[in-house]
């Protein structure tokens, strides 16, 4: 089993980063999210830990104390950058060589990343960071584009752009570290259990199926007073189309893109199997 521990950097009373009325604490969020569905729902023999699941406050201490104390294999921590630039690059801890494991491992992690990510490469680096140095396990610190560049805000406010970021990461991560695709796809397959939706102390019942949080778009809709219709093959949210699956006939959809399209917020609490979205 190959443990993960992905980072969302910020949160909570840091917001990191503010630019083009963005804060960089809900980008890594979107990001974060993003690479442990994927990994969860398409590799096997992976487990992932997340710093935070939600716009929680952590000092740098309690992040590392907890991939150290869970024993990670690799700690991943995502970021938005700012200061004037544009593009992508990563960091791995300054005292490495660049015939390290880590530094291979990065090699690689960076090669996928900018093969999607759609940004300029601006490289990849070393920096004597908190989360770098006082890991125990190989460490990468991604940094995702400009939060006060215009054009790298505005790809960060797209969920195509989300999705692109964070498979590179993942695709990056499987080939770094061997992972293996899940074997079949049969939808008969998928593990499937029961889920609250909790919305101002309203909740609906919604599924987790392969570690991803749906939910019925007709009363999840209803719940958050948001147009919703279905025209027989797809599904429209304020005439939007989004993709989801229907279940004894009744439309499933992603809670987190779901909500990401209303510009809600969306915290999982992996104890009660709740998902709590809020503004």
């Amino acid at each position: 089993m190959v443990k993960i521990f992905i980072d969302a950097g910020h949160g909570g009373t840091d917001s990191g980063a503010i630019g083009n009325g963005l804060q960089e604490k809900n980008v890594t969020l979107q990001i974060a999210n993003r690479v442990r569905d994927m990994l969860q729902s398409e590799y096997q023999n992976v487990s992932v830990k997340m710093s935070r699941t939600g716009d929680q406050t952590l000092s740098l201490k309690q992040r590392t104390d907890m991939a150290n104390a869970w024993g990670a294999d690799f700690f991943l921590s995502i970021h938005i950058n700012s200061g004037g630039g544009t593009g992508y690059e990563d960091y791995i801890y300054d005292k490495l060589s660049d015939n390290s494991k880590t530094a291979q491992l990065r090699n690689v992690i960076h090669e996928e990343i900018v093969k999607l990510i759609g940004m300029r490469n601006r490289g990849k680096k070393k920096a004597n960071f908190h989360v770098l140095r006082e890991s125990k396990m190989d460490a990468l610190l991604t940094e995702n584009g400009f939060v006060d560049n215009a054009s790298d805000a505005a790809l960060m406010k797209n969920s195509t752009w989300l999705d692109n970021a964070a498979r590179g990461h993942v695709n990056g991560l499987a080939r770094a570290l061997g992972l293996q695709k899940k074997i079949g796809g049969n939808p008969k397959q998928s593990q499937q259990e029961e889920v609250t939706i909790i919305y101002h102390d309203q909740s609906i019942q919604g599924l987790l199926i392969d570690s991803i949080s749906y939910v019925p778009v007709r009363e999840f809709g209803e719940l958050v007073g948001a147009t919703v219709h279905w025209d027989g093959k797809s599904a429209y949210l304020n005439n939007q189309k989004i993709d989801g699956k229907l279940i004894n006939h009744r439309v499933y959809l992603p809670v987190r893109e779901i909500s990401e399209r209303l510009s809600l917020k969306v915290s999982w609490n992996d104890k009660t199997n709740t998902v709590t979205v809020s503004k």
